[in-house]
């Protein structure tokens, strides 16, 4: 053997060594995003969160000293790519974990997160991935699956418990009426049954459900239909674009309804978008405050903004927090993965049952407290309700509308509904 040779062996060897160095000193997680489709307007923010949330961990020493790789991939809202790329990340880019999206990709995959044991903590927060048994009898077991905040069903009993309430103290005759509004996809569907099932309960009229796309268009015909109904309380299943245009539509069409928003169906952005169209809707939040809240962990949401945003001046919507949120839940339960027994997809399961009313560390007062057991994966029955209020025209940027009063989110109520039994995966 030459000395060339022998340089380039060892050449080899050393590049050979420190992959695989590099490789046992990385936790890799899967982060599906939607930055470019039917749902971008809320799914940007949200991604931005956790975006920023795992470069604060890695700046900070990673996860139990090893970095973090996170593999971000926008998927447009599609179902096809979603596998796809799921494919590369329970193959050969083997991840500990995936920080997933959308309703329909999302049930698409849990099947296969379960048989690769794979978690996946996601932003769809259909009731139908709350039960990791099937024990509840109204959906499939899904292990793996966790999300941060109350089910689209849970919030939307949550508003409705508000409604009753609401109709009550106006002194409104009669049975109030209630619609479910959005588009005929898994996605605002998801809770329209366990909606609808409230309302009768509640003693609400309940309509025949109203249409509309998950894009931003016109919807003159949805508005004038739900006008002639004479509907009380609306239900709007879609993301904030496509919701912009029905409060626009509907304002222009002299409407008079209560309309209520899922967690995705309001935000910032959409009041500012909306303008006074957007005043009075009622809608969840996942956390306890909101940008600039006054909280102990507001601190810390404003570090990890820091990430993205170097100068702290930009303002961060709704979405923004909650996806900090879901990502330091995350992390905790790699985290504990890591300490027993490796950050292997089981692992990193069980880390999500180790603790009760659980907060992130350094995120007193903006995560809600959260419990995750074997048996129900539902996170937080607890609904914190608000108000958008628009004052006057919103041509100004957002943090100083914010600022102005302009733009204001309103506390309404927290509900916190009883765990039923009955209610586990619908």
């Amino acid at each position: 053997m030459t000395m060339k040779t022998l340089l380039s062996t060892a050449s080899l060897a050393l590049l050979l060594a420190s992959a695989a160095t590099t490789s046992q000193a990385q936790v890799k997680l899967g982060h599906l995003a939607d930055y470019s489709g039917a749902t971008s307007d809320v799914g940007t923010p949200f991604g931005q969160g956790v975006a920023d949330a795992y470069a604060w961990i890695n700046k900070n020493g990673g996860i139990d000293g090893k970095k973090v790789d996170v593999d971000t991939v926008d998927y447009g809202y599609q179902v096809p790519r979603a596998i796809a790329q799921y494919k590369k990340w329970s193959g050969t880019d083997k991840v500990a974990a995936i920080l997933g999206w959308g309703t329909a990709d999302t049930e698409a995959l849990t099947g296969f997160l379960a048989e690769d044991k794979i978690p996946d903590i996601s932003a769809s927060y259909a009731a139908a991935l709350s039960d990791p048994t099937g024990a509840g009898g109204k959906a499939k077991p899904a292990p793996y699956n966790f999300f941060y905040g109350p089910s689209y069903s849970d919030a939307v009993r949550g508003m409705l418990t508000w409604a009753a309430e609401d109709w009550k103290a106006k002194g409104k005759p009669g049975k109030p009426k209630y619609v479910h509004m959005g588009a005929n996809h898994p996605y605002p569907n998801a809770p329209k049954a366990a909606g609808e099932a409230m309302a009768a309960e509640l003693g609400f009229e309940t309509l025949p459900p109203i249409v509309f796309a998950l894009t931003p268009g016109d919807y003159s015909a949805q508005c004038l239909t739900l006008k002639n109904s004479g509907a009380n309380y609306a239900y709007l299943g879609n993301t904030a674009g496509s919701n912009i245009s029905v409060l626009n539509a509907c304002k222009a069409a002299g409407v008079d309804v209560q309309f209520l928003g899922n967690v995705w169906g309001m935000d910032e952005n959409a009041a500012k978008a909306a303008g006074t169209a957007a005043d009075g809707v009622v809608f969840p939040l996942r956390t306890a405050v909101a940008w600039g809240g006054n909280a102990p962990g507001m601190k810390t949401v404003m570090e990890i903004s820091k990430m993205s945003d170097a100068a702290g001046t930009a303002y961060r919507p709704v979405h923004y927090v909650a996806g900090v949120c879901t990502a330091l839940y995350m992390k905790e339960a790699v985290e504990w993965a890591a300490k027993n027994g490796g950050a292997t997809g089981e692992n990193v399961k069980k880390g999500f049952y180790q603790k009760k009313d659980w907060v992130p560390a350094g995120m007193d007062g903006v995560c809600n407290p959260s419990t995750w057991t074997d048996k129900d994966h539902r996170g937080t029955l607890k609904v914190d309700l608000y108000r958008m209020k628009v004052a006057g025209a919103t041509d100004a940027p957002l943090n100083d509308l914010v600022k102005n009063g302009a733009i204001k989110l309103e506390k309404v109520k927290t509900v916190d509904l009883p765990r039923k039994p009955e209610w586990l995966g619908w």
